[in-house]
């Protein structure tokens, strides 16, 4: 398994509704229903240059995600993105894995919530590598993809487009690779169909077209996803959006994983078939950076508004 470097070095400080506290001071209730039952929403961002990647795209589905399990925390998206930006000037980062987590809050041991609501709200942050141009991604080689057992959780038992605490599903995907050693684990909908990783969207290249499971299944609408399908429309790629088998990526020209971190990773194997990185994916990944480098770094750009 390669290394992935997006958190490597620990920050001095979190910020811990509405305060900033140092790292070690940084703590929740054992009474808190994210730690009890994982009664809570997150985000995974990505700051480069100080600013962060997409936040209104992030801010949204946030708040998707809140209203699938009902939770009404009253939290502007103005207030949350304050909290980020004092997290990041309090740690000196720029360059920056960042993770906003959002409780139902402390409540008696039962399992019905209470109405009232009074959120617990945290946000940490890691450094990671200058995006953009030239940059170096946090991993090293190309991912190896293993197809694992456990299925992805069916939307109509636990709403498929939210980021929840509850993520076991994922852990335990990514258990099975104790075996294989491999990078990312492959999940399956119940009816066989591929689905995503359990960290990431997963692409593959068939004849000319761009491939990826589509919403319609129980797959996360990450927000790299959302932009490397922008970035192929302008291009010109065919893109299909559709319920694939396993073997149909297994048989792919190339491949590679989407998430905030990775930002666009090339697959090598898939059970340990060589798919190897081609043209497609080298393309997207160079028009990637170059769309970070203009909205990020460049000092001359025309900031646009950004989804």
């Amino acid at each position: 398994m390669s290394r992935d470097r997006s958190t490597s070095d620990s920050p001095s400080y979190a910020h811990v509704d509405n305060e900033l506290v140092p790292m070690e001071d940084a703590t929740v209730s054992i009474r808190d229903r994210g730690f009890m039952y994982g009664d809570g929403v997150f985000e995974t961002l990505r700051a480069y240059g100080g600013e962060v990647f997409r936040w209104k795209a992030h801010a949204n589905r946030l708040a998707d995600s809140a209203s699938a399990i009902n939770l009404e925390h009253g939290l502007s998206q103005a207030t949350l993105k304050n909290r980020i930006d004092e997290t990041l000037t309090a740690n000196n980062l720029d360059e920056a894995y960042v993770k906003l987590s959002i409780t139902r809050g402390v409540q008696p041991g039962k399992l019905n919530p209470d109405p009232t609501v009074d959120p617990t709200v945290v946000v940490q942050t890691s450094p990671l590598p200058r995006g953009g141009i030239n940059s170096n991604p946090v991993w090293d080689d190309p991912a190896t993809l293993q197809t694992v057992k456990t299925r992805r959780i069916p939307d109509r038992a636990l709403p498929s487009h939210a980021k929840t605490h509850n993520y076991l599903n994922g852990i335990l995907a990514r258990a099975e690779l104790r075996v294989s050693d491999a990078d990312e684990a492959v999940m399956l909908d119940t009816d066989g169909q591929l689905a995503e990783g359990a960290t990431g969207n997963i692409f593959f290249v068939d004849g000319d077209a761009l491939c990826t499971p589509s919403l319609d299944g129980p797959v996360l609408p990450g927000i790299t996803r959302s932009t490397v399908l922008d970035i192929a429309a302008e291009e010109g790629i065919p893109i299909r959006e559709d319920s694939f088998d396993i073997n149909t990526l297994r048989e792919a020209e190339e491949a590679f994983v989407t998430n905030t971190t990775w930002e666009i990773r090339p697959v090598k194997t898939i059970d340990g078939i060589d798919i190897g990185r081609g043209p497609l994916t080298t393309l997207l990944q160079q028009a990637f950076q170059n769309r970070v480098e203009k909205r990020y770094y460049d000092t001359h750009r025309e900031v646009p508004n950004e989804e």
